[in-house]
């Protein structure tokens, strides 16, 4: 079987302040291929899980392994940043430049692209996210559907081996939610996605984890009733 690029293995996790554990035991592989689905209800430990992932968080117990190496201490989640991408949940705890390209540039800057090819490659990554011409807005006038893709972009312009996203569909209205669909579709990194839009999860993931009081497990499947958007509105069906 391939090594993980990514597992975490029995993580514990409390927040300060609180007795009730966020994680107890909670464990995840990704695979260099993976399409992985993360379900579960709100509080169950999914962001805390992708927070931990990324080493936002520091676990009171568990092992996090990254290209077969340990990670233990804020030293060792470097290597691991620069090459998996994160998009939070809320743009704004994302995005914090003036402006759109500076916003999409800053990761090709910080890993040594001269500002020329930083520029070009914000350029490229607007684009495919729908937003070519959005280079001078100011960021924090942006809707919340068009702050999420500009989070989207400045992560892709990082050039990932894979993407933790957490609620990517959040503020998206119909067409960029396909839009988002389609630019998933044909990535060729592995995903790891938290949603609670099931039918989003159909479509763009292939197996499934869920979170459940601070437990995880393998699914095997995700409920066939869920909801599409279509023009005549939210329309809940059965797939047969």
């Amino acid at each position: 079987m391939t090594t993980p690029l990514l597992s975490l293995t029995d993580i514990h996790y409390t927040y300060a302040g609180t007795t009730m554990p966020a994680l107890t035991g909670a464990n995840l592989e990704l695979f260099p291929t993976s399409r992985l689905g993360v379900l579960g209800h709100n509080g169950s430990g999914k962001t805390t899980l992708f927070l931990a992932a990324m080493g936002i968080l520091t676990p009171s117990k568990g092992t996090i392994t990254y290209a077969n190496s340990q990670l233990k201490v804020e030293k060792d989640f470097i290597l691991l940043r620069s090459e998996i991408g994160y998009l939070f949940q809320r743009s704004d705890d994302q995005l914090f430049s003036p402006t759109v390209i500076d916003d999409v540039a800053f990761g090709p800057l910080n890993l040594g692209k001269t500002p020329e090819q930083a520029l070009r490659i914000a350029a490229e990554k607007l684009s495919l996210v729908g937003l070519k011409g959005f280079e001078n807005r100011i960021t924090h006038k942006l809707s919340g559907g068009e702050k999420k893709m500009v989070a989207l972009a400045s992560v892709l312009a990082m050039q990932p081996k894979a993407l933790l996203l957490d609620e990517p569909t959040n503020d998206l209205d119909p067409d960029t939610r396909e839009r988002l669909i389609h630019i998933l579709k044909n990535l060729d990194i592995a995903l790891c996605i938290i949603s609670h839009d099931w039918d989003f999860l159909d479509r763009t993931c292939t197996s499934f984890l869920s979170v459940e009081n601070g437990e995880t497990k393998a699914t095997e499947f995700i409920p066939h009733t869920h909801i599409h958007t279509h023009q005549g509105g939210n329309v809940t069906h059965k797939h047969e």
